[in-house]
């Protein structure tokens, strides 16, 4: 099998591209049996690892099949997201076999995120394994890539200082609201959304001790679960547009299709606040909040893209974690392709064993025949024995005979390895 992996992520393609083609949860199972669909005669295995950051599709096929599935799984993709083959291309990569498994790899271990050692995306990873396996379209050898992925990253973690050196959007996000106000114990801040993102937020701006904290939920008692968590309001996100001017940050995360906070609804707010300034982060891919929103005056309006910019190095033991991590990879893609050259010859392994299957019936049913008769049992032993033997060097012999004298120095050389090897093995030694 070969593996390639194509996508687009955060240095590729803008905020309202990635948008596009971010995959809630509930949809990858029904997305993958589609595209398996599309490509009934390769019948590929597929997974999808859809983030704030990225969507990547990761496909398993037959090598010669392979270069015939690249194309129309961009287009396929394209049309996912409602956009043209040509355009997509321009903000995508593919990658095959060891340049895929680094990829997935470094992917894994928060070496390909935004801030470096993100532990959120092993995560969002496993949960993409998982719904592919329940769409029945993981298969061996992504199964074999993932695990192998999860085990680098472990080691990554336990090994290096990755995650120690990272700076968490949670902690971005609190420390611009630190710029913008005096002192965040006295402001009131809405979480919006109550997945795990929020909850990292959560917990950061409640560090703080804001004045007061509140959280909106489509499902009111999962909104209402978190805020018990941090001694917050729980809201409906019905009541937002007649809520919002009481708050002084807003912080969004949903798996929402389209914007839930407008630009009318903002506007009000302000009128309602009398112009005083509001802190808004928007987490969510798609967006939570219209775009429009960040020309207001007196709104500071941050996305995901804009955090990005406050994660910054630390300089050289930064720099040695990312190279021991790099090393820890580099082991773990030099044992995927191993394993992958090892698959190659699994048809041919099974062929051999289905023969010698084969012949083993045929010699035991002449064996049985012989007893039947009345054989000794030494000489069905020994017709046994020597039947199984001329039929394993049978072809072997033929081949010899029939190659011309160069042709049999280099199979010679092949059946010497395959057949006269020495044993150590003492004559009575394992009995």
């Amino acid at each position: 099998m070969s593996v390639f992996a194509l996508g687009l992520n955060h240095t590729t393609a803008p905020l309202d591209l990635r948008g596009r083609f971010a995959f809630a949860p509930d949809q990858l199972a029904p997305t993958l049996r589609t595209f398996r669909e599309r490509m009934p005669r390769a019948m590929p295995e597929a997974a999808i690892v859809s983030t704030c950051n990225r969507t990547e599709l990761y496909v398993a096929a037959d090598p010669k099949d392979v270069p015939e599935l690249v194309r129309p799984t961009l287009d396929w993709l394209a049309e996912q997201g409602g956009v043209s083959g040509l355009h997509l291309q321009d903000h995508t990569y593919v990658m095959e076999d060891r340049d895929a498994a680094r990829h997935a790899f470094r992917v894994a271990a928060g070496l390909d995120s935004m801030v470096l050692g993100e532990p959120q995306i092993l995560g969002q990873m496993k949960q993409a394994v998982r719904l592919a396996d329940e769409a029945g379209t993981l298969g061996t050898t992504l199964h074999q890539l993932f695990q192998r992925s999860f085990s680098v990253a472990k080691e990554v973690r336990s090994s290096t200082e990755i995650g120690s050196h990272s700076i968490s959007m949670a902690a971005a996000a609190v420390r611009l609201a630190g710029q913008l106000f005096e002192d965040l114990k006295d402001i009131h801040v809405l979480f919006v959304g109550a997945g795990e993102m929020i909850e990292l937020v959560a917990t950061h701006f409640a560090a703080r001790t804001p004045k007061g904290m509140a959280v909106a939920n489509r499902t009111l008692e999962r909104g209402e679960k978190l805020a018990s968590r941090f001694g917050a309001q729980a809201l409906r996100l019905a009541d937002l547009p007649a809520r919002l001017h009481e708050f002084d940050a807003i912080i969004s995360c949903t798996a929402s299709s389209l914007p839930i906070i407008g630009l009318g609804a903002v506007e009000s707010a302000l009128k309602a606040r009398r112009h005083r300034p509001m802190f808004m982060v928007d987490l969510a891919v798609p967006r939570d909040i219209e775009p429009e929103v960040s020309e207001l005056r007196d709104v500071y309006l941050y996305t995901v893209d804009d955090l990005s910019a406050l994660v910054q190095s630390a300089g050289e033991k930064r720099q040695a974690a990312v190279e021991q991590a790099e090393a820890i990879i580099d082991a773990g893609v030099q044992s995927f392709a191993h394993w992958l050259d090892q698959r190659a010859a699994v048809p041919l392994i099974q062929a051999l064993n289905r023969q010698a299957d084969d012949w083993a019936t045929i010699e035991m049913h002449r064996a049985k025949r012989m007893l039947a008769k009345g054989e000794p049992v030494e000489a069905v032993l020994e017709a046994l024995t020597r039947g199984l033997t001329h039929k394993m060097l049978h072809g072997t012999m033929a081949e010899l005979h029939a190659a011309d004298a160069a042709e049999r120095e280099h199979l010679a050389q092949t059946v010497s390895r395959l057949f006269l090897r020495q044993s150590t093995r003492n004559p009575g030694e394992g009995r």
